[in-house]
């Protein structure tokens, strides 16, 4: 039974692992910046700018603790994904895990919605800060 369930975790970490393992290299932009409250909140990031076109989207922690609770992203024509990261809990230089952008291929990014946590207190910590960042896969 112990090694059943051994193989199953291993299954498990290859299915969700491997397809984003190939969007974790490259060069990654930064579409927006976020300065998240001391609260349990939901923000809405809207993007701007040509660096709106990316097959997978990330968030990084710059600067605090965050838990990044859900994130939902939505698309210029109307479509929508709604995620919810593992490994949600980001400290200063850590990203999420990619999100696969939804929509047609060449299709911009319209906004981004963060359910998030911000750890830590206004009298002991900074604000957290956090980057959207893009990447578009090459042909």
């Amino acid at each position: 039974m112990m090694k059943a369930m051994k193989l199953f975790g291993m299954l498990l970490l290859f299915l969700f692992v491997i397809p984003s393992v190939h969007a974790q290299d490259g060069n990654w932009k930064k579409l927006a910046e976020k300065s998240v409250a001391f609260k349990s909140e939901t923000d809405k990031v809207s993007l701007t700018g040509k660096e709106r076109t990316a097959n997978w989207i990330r968030i990084k922690c710059i600067q605090g603790t965050v838990q990044i609770k859900e994130l939902t992203i939505k698309m210029e024509g109307g479509e929508s994904k709604t995620f919810n990261p593992a490994t949600g809990l980001l400290t200063k230089g850590m990203a999420t895990v990619p999100f696969a952008v939804p929509g047609k291929k060449d299709e911009k990014v319209k906004s981004i919605e963060m359910k998030y946590d911000s750890k830590g207190s206004i009298v002991t910590n900074k604000r957290a800060k956090v980057e959207v960042q893009g990447k578009l896969d090459k042909d």
